[in-house]
């Protein structure tokens, strides 16, 4: 059996027999909901039970919506990823549903391929986030008395393990923990690597991005570059400071969720981070220095 579950939600029963037709291969287990109401009474019920959610928008009783804001609100739910699917495709419809936190997107009818690909993407990022979960234990204590420390990475596997140790020297290591990994790991593939938006795109689709990944990292001119993490704390707060040594990028296009990339498999990182990780995020220069803050003690409190 899968270690994957996802919850399938729509009120029309044709809706669900075609995602359930597109998904059964996949190796998922599927379960179904008519309809808001009947998802979240299964999500309350069991809020450990389930890993992705595919949820319609429009729908009688409690609509996708609604559901979604509820998940966000529950602190067992809050870090399932969910995609929003609407026969909508209008860009206010679509900034909605990314504000309420529907960081994937889905549109009807149903192309099965992209289906597919965003289906995938979002078993991708759960993984990887139960993955340092369960890496954050009671070493929180302990690196909770680290003030200032400093770190050299080149790797993904680098990457992800300084990624758990300085989120259990943040106040809630669940929530800094993805996105610390999202902005340690755009620094060595798209700082360090010289990976684009758009090849990664087709890295994706074929399957061949970490590969890419460690071909880059054995060629020369790119093997000798690191990324260099600055790590600091007061009383009032965490601040990591992340520089690759890349080229930089645009940054201000990935500061907030942009409905024209609301269908890529990519690309939702540093927003997803800016929301969801961090009391403050903020590029320099020409965007290869992030410096990121989480608030501590009073400042915390003030902040709520």
């Amino acid at each position: 059996m899968s270690d994957i579950t996802i919850l399938l939600v729509d009120d029309e029963p044709f809706n669900l027999e075609i995602l359930e037709e597109y998904l059964e291969d996949g190796g998922y287990t599927l379960d179904t909901a008519d309809d808001g109401a009947e998802a979240w009474e299964k999500l309350e019920a069991d809020p450990g039970g389930y890993d992705i959610v595919i949820l319609d928008r429009m729908m009688p009783r409690m609509d996708g919506l609604e559901v979604l804001r509820r998940m966000k609100a529950h602190n067992e739910l809050d870090t399932v990823p969910v995609i929003l699917q609407t026969a909508m495709a209008a860009q206010d419809e679509i900034n909605a549903g990314l504000a309420a936190g529907a960081f994937y997107y889905l549109t009807k009818p149903f192309d099965e391929e992209m289906l597919r690909n965003v289906v995938a993407t979002a078993v991708e990022d759960r993984r990887r986030y139960r993955q340092m979960q369960e890496s954050i234990d009671a070493a929180s204590r302990l690196f909770g008395m680290m003030r200032r420390a400093s770190f050299q990475i080149r790797t993904v596997e680098e990457s992800r393990d300084l990624a758990t140790m300085l989120a259990n020297a943040c106040p809630d290591p669940n929530r800094s923990v993805v996105g610390l990994l999202e902005l340690l790991l755009n620094a060595v593939e798209h700082g360090n690597l010289g990976i684009t938006y758009e090849e990664k795109s087709v890295l994706r689709e074929q399957g061949t991005w970490e590969e890419e990944i460690e071909r880059r990292l054995r060629m020369p001119g790119y093997a000798e570059r690191w990324v260099d993490v600055g790590f600091t704390r007061d009383d009032s707060a965490v601040e990591i400071h992340i520089k690759d040594q890349g080229e930089g990028f645009e940054w201000e296009k990935y500061l907030d969720f942009d409905p024209e990339r609301a269908f890529d498999s990519h690309g939702r990182g540093i927003a997803m981070s800016r929301m969801m990780s961090f009391d403050e995020l903020a590029y320099r220069g020409r965007g290869n220095e992030v410096v990121v803050k989480v608030y501590l003690g009073q400042a915390r409190r003030e902040a709520a």
